[in-house]
Formats: C-alpha cells, sequence, structure tokens
C-alpha cells in the first residue's frame, strides 16, 4: 500500500513540474513574439 501510495505522488509531481514548465515556455514564447525584431524592408 504505501508503494502505491509513494508511486502515486511522485506521478502527481511529475504532473505538476511537467505544468509548470509549459507554462514556462508558453511565457517564454509570449516575451519573444511580444519583443521580436520587426525587420525593415
Amino acid at each position: 500500500m504505501k508503494k502505491l501510495l509513494l508511486v502515486l505522488l511522485a506521478a502527481a509531481g511529475a504532473a505538476v513540474a511537467k505544468k509548470k514548465m509549459d507554462e514556462g515556455k508558453h511565457e517564454q514564447a509570449l516575451w519573444a513574439e511580444a519583443t521580436d525584431h520587426v525587420e525593415k524592408a
């Protein structure tokens, strides 16, 4: 039973970490788009 609980906690921790990483990548992409230099033709 304890092993199952440990596995579930590890999976939940991994899911939270992945969500935070995805949010960070999304935020970084928004900043890159907002600060992107526009080339003059």
